[in-house]
């Protein structure tokens, strides 16, 4: 029977006939099977009476599917016509009982794809099997293509009955609506650092309503769960907490008429799904993806092609959250609409819509997937984000929705004041005033809702432009901080105190930008489909290639191998910017009790806070400076157009950066202003903390050099070189100086551990928990905890509050431990994209630093009868650590 049933089910998807037995030739026999037909019709219309038109019955009818609620029981009632179409099923929810496990908006996972199949008394719900793109005219491959294709079954469902005049089948769904379905779940697994599991709880759970439109049709639900949660699966965080959601499930019809796909290219960042081609002219199959994109199509062709701006017959409607405080939805206005300028530039006009939340619609539901909505969020979450849902088959954008979550105002504040309150004013206060938030909010919105317009992030952009230009007022007026809006560019920490007329702010939109609203949504008419399109999409790419302002750069999460392509940066010379932002940061810190009273901050909470942040603000530039140490330029090219794949950072600015990075390092006493800190209450000063960490950082670093020069050859900065600058300058106070001030010897103590640790006889275990292999390349380029938080790899906030229990970790198990934990699913993540390399065959630290151990033991020595007696203490500890290791080494 089970042959017999896939043979049927293989007909049924090759052919794409809904009803197996919709087309059977008439029966020769009698006026009895005819009576018997009759029959069987009247009692299908008495079942479907009986059930359905009762009082204990509420019905929900819409064209697409019609929903039937009777003693727990959900029943599809579908027309036939729509069987064998594409649904898309989707959960979003619309209430939690705790906002860490859910937030009100969120659509956890993507969408099932679907279609129901009836195949003799069964309805089957299948996974729609996106087939490779063929030659449709070649029958032999059409054949083969389908029987190697089959959507597989996910469920069936017995024919309950029809409707009286049998134009719709129903079925009953009630086990996929109630019942605990993953692809369904409200609950995430979690992102890696925090794992989350739970047991669904069916006796706490329960519908609460249903609704059907004209193309979708929607349940809501109240699902409850015991849940626990663990931080790096080693710690538990929660135990059998119980949790409730309100779900809001949307089975949404797609088009029967599919929008044409577009190709996408890796030289443009906009996010995409990938497809096989079979193409008689390549001796093998081939990947390639399509783009997201809304489905725009002008409304008046023959004008569009005359040059006159016209509507598209479908506008991108966004629904605005009454719940927004008047200035954000000003803003908020403000930074969408700010799209519809680049669309302008390519013929349409009012492709963006905002609409109020209707008042006075039964029908509307914000967490209807067929509603594209604008959703303020009340959590202490200091972020926002814009996901997407699309059509598998072709790309088209069917929903996105931006979420915004109340505590961003609280990281704005922050930002404007440690970037920009050097020269702002305005910045200067505890509460941004509403021009402030509006101007703010805006620039927030126009980020997200690039993302729902199906663009990645573009880490390089901000790089572009030359640091010095930053303080230009005629430059900044005209082109803000950065050539795209979709970097992590915030406000401009270059200006200088006195620059006048400078603009802080990103544009509204970067030349980048209007770039990426011309390739995915500007018509070709020229082409076919969407293979006759490449040529034109290549050329116009091809034309940007080797500008700076076109490059596109990926966000890099797991492996930090490009420093021109990295969050929170400004500018093309990160030393000279670095250098800008630090001075700024002493402006502000001297001057902060003189902003910020005792009167306005009688606790000193805020001053307490911002100063942490400001903390944050400079160990930003560490990072940005840090990253040119072993850092390699990546760059997506095609043949014959300007530019390199992959080149290793110049030697010079390599040394330029360590000098640099080591001299902060010993002079970042001023961070410790002790009439800023006095009331903040007990705690250890955050100068030594962060030479500390970024101390340790900073000696991991020449696994980077080791892979740095590799790439570069000759020219390169070599691992000996880089060892031999590392010492005159950790050393430098030791070789010259007859006292070794407390920040030097940290950073030598540092030193040792390290050079000990690798040089030594014993090597540590590389995988306790199988997450790290420090000869990898993986490893080496691996962002540390403190990274992760500076530059905001983690937007769900989680690793900054476990930082102390994160950091110990990683002092255990290895750099990098914590960022190989992270999902990669995130918006604008990496994509599974970046390189995994082994060092293991060019690894010759173990010699170079077994070296520099001989080489410090001769100097202390040397220099034991020249130093006071705090340093001689300090020679005899480091001499002591050498020898130890030496020996254990001769062993």
């Amino acid at each position: 029977m089970r042959k017999v049933g896939l043979i049927l089910l293989s007909a049924v998807l090759l052919f794409g006939s809904p009803d197996v037995y919709a087309k059977r030739g008439k029966s020769k026999k009698s006026k009895k099977t005819e009576v018997s037909k009759d029959s069987s019709v009247k009692k299908e219309s008495s079942k479907y009476k009986r059930t359905f038109k009762t009082k204990a019955c509420e019905t929900a009818k819409g064209d697409f599917l019609t929903l039937h609620w009777t003693k727990g029981k959900i029943y599809f009632e579908m027309p036939v016509k729509y069987l064998g179409r594409e649904v898309l099923i989707a959960s979003t929810i619309s209430g939690a009982s705790d906002t860490d496990l859910g937030m009100i908006g969120y659509k956890p996972k993507p969408p099932m794809h679907v279609k129901f199949v009836k195949m003799d008394s069964l309805i089957c719900m299948s996974k729609v099997n996106v087939a490779p793109r063929y030659d449709e005219g070649d029958a032999a491959m059409k054949k083969a293509i389908g029987i190697s294709t089959l959507d597989p079954i996910l469920n069936t469902m017995p024919v309950f009955c029809y409707t009286p005049d049998s134009s719709a089948v129903v079925f009953d769904m009630t086990t996929l609506f109630t019942g605990s379905n993953d692809q369904l779940s409200p609950m995430s697994n979690g992102g890696g650092v925090v794992s989350v599991s739970g047991t669904f709880n069916s006796k706490a759970s329960t519908v609460t309503g249903i609704k059907a439109f004209e193309d979708n049709a929607s349940i809501k639900s109240y699902m409850s769960y015991s849940v626990s949660t663990k931080l790096m699966g080693l710690y538990t965080l929660s135990q059998n907490v119980p949790v409730t959601f309100q779900v809001t499930r949307t089975i949404l019809l797609l088009p029967e008429q599919k929008m044409r796909p577009r190709v996408s290219d890796s030289r443009i960042g906009i996010f995409n799904t990938n497809r096989l081609n079979f193409d008689k002219n390549e001796d093998f199959i081939k990947t390639y993806s399509m783009i997201h994109r809304w489905n725009l199509q002008p409304k008046d062709t023959a004008a569009y092609l005359r040059g006159e701006l016209v509507e598209p017959v479908k506008p991108i409607v966004f629904y605005l959250d009454d719940a927004f405080p008047a200035a954000w939805a000003k803003g908020a206005r403000m930074g969408i609409l700010r799209w519809n300028k680049a669309f302008e530039k390519i013929g349409f006009k009012n492709v963006i819509q905002i609409l109020d939340f209707p008042k006075d619609d039964p029908n509307f539901d914000p967490d209807n997937l067929k509603y594209s909505c604008i959703r303020y969020v009340p959590a202490r979450v200091m972020n926002a984000m814009g996901p997407s849902w699309v059509d598998p088959s072709t790309g088209e954008i069917i929903n996105a929705s931006v979420l915004v979550y109340h505590d961003v105002v609280k990281l704005l504040n922050q930002w404007r004041f440690v970037q920009t309150a050097q020269v702002d004013e305005r910045a200067r206060c505890k509460k941004m005033d509403e021009d402030m938030v509006t101007e703010s909010i805006a620039y927030i919105l126009a980020h997200e809702v690039g993302h729902c317009l199906g663009f990645m992030h573009n880490m390089a952009a901000s790089a572009a432009f030359p640091v010095d230009s930053l303080r230009s007022a005629s430059f900044t007026q005209k082109y803000g901080t950065t050539p795209s809006i979709m970097d992590y560019a915030r406000f401009n920490y270059v200006a200088q105190p006195g620059d006048k007329g400078v603009k802080l702010t990103p544009p509204d939109l970067g030349v980048y930008d209007y770039y990426l609203v011309e390739y995915a949504y500007k018509p070709i008419f020229e082409a076919k489909d969407e293979m006759e399109e490449i040529p034109y999409l290549e050329a116009m790419i091809d034309a940007k290639a080797g500008d700076p302002l076109y490059r596109y750069g990926r966000q890099q999460v797991s492996g930090r191998y490009d420093p021109s392509a990295v969050e929170e940066d400004l500018g093309d010379d990160a030393i000279k910017a670095s250098d800008y932002g630090v001075k700024n940061l002493k402006y502000i810190l001297a001057h902060m009790n003189e902003w910020i009273t005792d009167e306005m901050d009688p606790d000193g909470s805020y001053r307490e806070m911002t100063y942490e942040n400001l903390a944050k603000q400079y160990d930003r530039y560490f990072r940005h400076v840090m990253l040119n140490i072993g850092g390699i330029y990546l760059t997506d090219l095609k043949a014959g157009t300007p530019g390199e794949r992959v080149r290793a950072v110049e030697k010079s600015k390599q040394k330029a950066a360590l000098k640099w990075v080591i001299n902060e390092l010993k002079n970042c006493d001023w961070l410790d202003n002790e009439e800023v800190t006095k009331n903040f209450g007990l705690r250890v000063g955050l100068a030594p903390i962060m030479r500390y960490y970024t101390g340790l950082e900073l000696f991991n670093s020449y696994s980077n050099v080791i892979f740095s020069s590799h790439i570069a050859g000759k020219e390169g900065y070599s691992p000996k070189e880089y060892f031999d600058d590392l010492y005159s300058l950790v050393w430098e106070s030791a070789i010259k100086k007859n006292h070794v001030p407390e920040s030097d010897r940290m950073l030598q103590r540092l030193f040792l551990e390290r050079a000990v640790y690798v040089a030594g006889k014993t090597t540590k275990p590389l995988q306790k928990m199988g997450l790290t292999d420090e000869n990898s390349v993986a490893a080496a380029y691996a962002p540390s905890v403190d990274e992760i938080i500076s530059m905001g790899l983690d937007e769900s906030g989680v690793v900054e509050r476990y930082k102390d229990v994160l950091r110990e970790l990683e002092m255990k198990e290895g750099s990098g431990v914590v960022a190989r934990k992270m999902a990669q699913d995130e918006i604008g993540y990496g994509y599974g994209w970046q390189y995994r390399v082994n060092l293991r065959s060019i690894d010759n630290s173990k010699d170079l630093l077994f070296g520099q151990l001989l080489r410090v033991q001769s100097l202390l020595k040397s220099r034991m009868g020249a130093v006071d007696t705090d340093t001689k203490a300090h020679f005899k500890a480091m001499l002591y650590l050498i020898d130890e290791a030496l020996d254990a080494r001769s062993k």
